[in-house]
């Protein structure tokens, strides 16, 4: 049996603790063969000589973590708890993809969204799949705002399937524009993080940044474009392959989806599932998969993801 006593130095206690003594519930979780006590700025392990020595090398991996971002949300505490390496992440200029609104790094803050980049740069197609909140479009969008202010290519463009989840287009007030703007909001949404609303705007007007549904894409030839094709488990065959094969000279193409969530028929197969099966075999293609580790929304979201795993 070990004991060992972790002193919270710096900071408040409550930024491990957490209110009601949640985030330190998450830590109990973590290491169930421990008894483990706050006491003040102290927390104390008593048990298993390898597990306390596993809980002092997690312990310090978190305290560095909020000495470098001031911050220790429960999402980054599961995250480090059970990623496999016990060293933090240093942000290097590889981890800042680029500087949003007022100056704000926009990161790859997770090992899958770190790959997404590693990949786009090596590749001119990625798909980049995993359930909600793992940051794949965001990532994304983010990938090809860079590509536009580093002049390697002259446009974005952003799409996705209008596929209703379990609403009917045709009920919807407004004109076209107006009934597919709210399938396309998250695009909206990120770009407004990362380019200034009236740049954003002389480039809505002016075709530099394009968001439009997947249908608009047919006959078109896409050159000098980074494009994302978003949501893309709602795509048929026939629209995947119709995608894809836009494509043009100095083009970087993003697919991303979650196969979890395709509202198509029943009887309609998913374009993205046949497509990961067709093409991973090809060179020049990557395939990124994110999971529940890489979830950065609120806590709950991950612990929900798991659930509807675990009861399909």
């Amino acid at each position: 049996m070990g004991e060992k006593i972790i002193a919270i130095e710096n900071m408040d206690p409550v930024e491990i603790i957490g209110a009601h003594n949640r985030k330190l519930n998450l830590i109990k979780a973590y290491f169930p063969t421990l008894k483990i006590v706050n006491r003040g700025n102290e927390l104390k392990a008593i048990g298993p000589d390898d597990a306390v020595e596993h809980f002092e090398q997690k312990m310090e991996l978190l305290l560095k973590h909020f000495t470098q971002y001031q911050r220790l949300p429960e999402n980054e505490i599961e995250r480090l708890l059970q990623q496999e390496s016990n060293e933090l992440q240093t942000p290097g200029y590889t981890d800042v993809i680029l500087h949003g609104q007022g100056g704000r790094p926009i990161k790859a803050r997770t090992e899958n969204q770190r790959k997404m980049v590693a990949e786009i740069m090596q590749k001119d197609v990625l798909f980049a799949l995993g359930p909600a909140g793992t940051g794949k479009t965001y990532t994304a969008v983010a990938l090809a705002v860079r590509a536009l202010k580093n002049k390697e290519v002259r446009r974005i463009i952003l799409t996705r399937p209008a596929v209703e989840a379990g609403e009917n287009l045709g009920f919807l007030p407004g004109d076209l524009k107006e009934k597919l703007d709210p399938y396309l909001q998250p695009l909206y949404d990120a770009l407004r993080d990362m380019i200034p609303g009236e740049k954003l705007e002389y480039f809505l007007e002016n075709g530099v940044v394009q968001i439009a549904p997947l249908a608009f894409m047919r006959g078109r030839t896409l050159d000098n474009a980074f494009v994302i094709l978003d949501e893309a488990q709602n795509t048929t065959h026939a629209q995947m392959k119709m995608f894809l094969t836009r494509m043009g000279q100095r083009a970087k193409f993003i697919v991303t989806g979650d196969i979890s969530q395709v509202d198509l028929p029943k009887n309609q197969r998913s374009g993205l599932l046949e497509a990961e099966k067709l093409l991973r075999p090809i060179d020049g293609i990557g395939f990124v998969y994110l999971d529940e580790s890489d979830v950065i929304r609120h806590h709950l979201v991950k612990k929900i993801i798991r659930a509807y795993d675990e009861n399909p």
